[in-house]
């Protein structure tokens, strides 16, 4: 499945669990502002999800 539109993804720091969101194009994924550490995808947050 192709994305072409900005999208909400939450991000998560692997060592303090610092976690933010941002939309993918649009911005870059950064480092954690706590600590520095680039941070990783933690989830794709996609409209119709289950829970």
């Amino acid at each position: 499945m192709q994305r072409d539109k900005a999208e909400p993804i939450q991000i998560q720091c692997p060592k303090c669990r610092h976690t933010e969101i941002v939309y993918i194009p649009i911005e870059a994924i950064p480092r954690c502002p706590e600590c520095g550490t680039p941070m990783i995808i933690k989830e794709l947050l996609d409209e119709g999800k289950s829970t």
